[in-house]
């Protein structure tokens, strides 16, 4: 386990920022890339996260609880967000695979 940037799991500052607010407890992206390993710690204006989990899995296996996590109303609604924020080079596909990252604020 290393302290990773917070830049390098998280894409934005929107997103950072769901984080900060709790809003967002987990973050799926491609599986072509491993931005974080389990036990890796991120800092986010000083406060502390921990990487609890990183699952491979494929777009079909989620649910309206992973997209809750990932700050969605419901699947419908992340589908959308997802198509919305990669304009032209997303398209949902139950069998990609993706990796998705579980954190949560350490004390």
């Amino acid at each position: 386990m290393s302290e990773i940037d917070a830049g390098d799991l998280l894409p934005n500052d929107r997103v950072q920022q769901s984080v900060l607010n709790g809003d967002v407890t987990q973050l799926t992206r491609g599986a072509s890339n491993r931005y974080a390993n389990e036990g890796d710690t991120f800092e986010i204006e000083g406060e502390a996260f921990e990487v609890t989990s990183v699952e491979r899995r494929t777009l079909g296996d989620f649910t309206d609880a992973d997209a809750q996590r990932e700050g969605s109303e419901s699947l419908e609604a992340y589908k959308r967000r997802m198509q919305h924020v990669h304009p032209g080079d997303f398209e949902w596909d139950d069998s990609d695979e993706v990796l998705t990252y579980q954190f949560e604020r350490r004390e």
